[in-house]
């Protein structure tokens, strides 16, 4: 039986861990309202990035010599999927859903006899991914040490993803974050960015009529690079919202 002073020392360890969770749950509240407010913000512009090469590509006359982040390499053997998650801990079940619908594409990709590489951006969802992935995995890539989300380090993912795609190590690249919708609530996503593949929202609203100056093609090729690190973005964006949604959501229940 416990002694007295063995409950006083269990009671104050008690007192001590709920004065952490829920200073920890203030700071995750703050950071919130700032990343969902930049969530918010990020997804009239990705998604009207994507609306104008869709409208774009519907232009071009000669489709079989359109870009090829745009088309594709006319292939569907090798897979590039970039699953985005979280360098820190104690977010309840942000990470473990990013990797549950990921899984399910690999496992997808694995039965239709493709290849599958990953490229795992945050170190806890390369952890995971590595127990039984390591083979697979040919990046990890980690921005602890960013105190801020930044269209610089998508850039850097970006360029990674175009330096393989021109290197013709993949033919088809996807990616995998969760979508931000409320503290409670944050929704996994699969989302291909090469080739560019519209969403059903995109597609009906890519039919606004534009005019272009230069022509299409040339305006494809310099926008096509800018929209793979403007979706990582915007995936980033998502990512960071729904961490801190789901941080504040575990400490509450702690």
């Amino acid at each position: 039986m416990a002694s007295l002073d063995d409950l006083k020392k269990r009671i104050a360890s008690v007192k001590s861990t709920q004065k952490i969770t829920k200073a920890m749950k203030m700071v995750a509240a703050a950071k919130l309202r700032r990343a969902q407010e930049n969530a918010e913000k990020g997804r009239p512009y990705s998604e009207k990035m994507n609306n104008i090469i869709l409208n774009l590509s519907s232009g071009i006359s000669d489709k079989e010599n359109a870009p090829k982040l745009l088309s594709g390499t006319g292939e569907d053997k090798t897979h590039l999927c970039i699953v985005m998650t979280s360098d820190r801990g104690l977010c309840g079940g942000f990470n473990t859903n990013i990797i549950k619908k990921a899984k399910v594409y690999f496992q997808k990709i694995s039965n239709e006899g493709k290849t599958l590489k990953i490229i795992a951006v945050g170190s806890k969802g390369y952890d995971q991914l590595k127990r039984v992935y390591k083979d697979n995995i040919i990046k990890k890539i980690s921005f602890k040490d960013s105190k801020t989300i930044n269209y610089l380090d998508a850039e850097k993912v970006g360029k990674i993803i175009i330096d393989n795609f021109e290197k013709k190590e993949f033919d088809v690249c996807t990616i995998f974050y969760n979508q931000f919708k409320n503290v409670i609530t944050q929704i996994p996503q699969e989302q291909q960015i090469i080739p560019l593949k519209a969403s059903e929202a995109e597609a009906n609203s890519s039919e606004d009529n534009y005019e272009f100056e230069p022509e299409e093609d040339e305006i494809l090729s310099n926008l096509l690079p800018k929209n793979i690190s403007t979706q990582i973005f915007k995936a980033m964006l998502e990512n960071s919202a729904s961490e801190q949604g789901s941080r504040m959501s575990a400490m509450d229940n702690a």
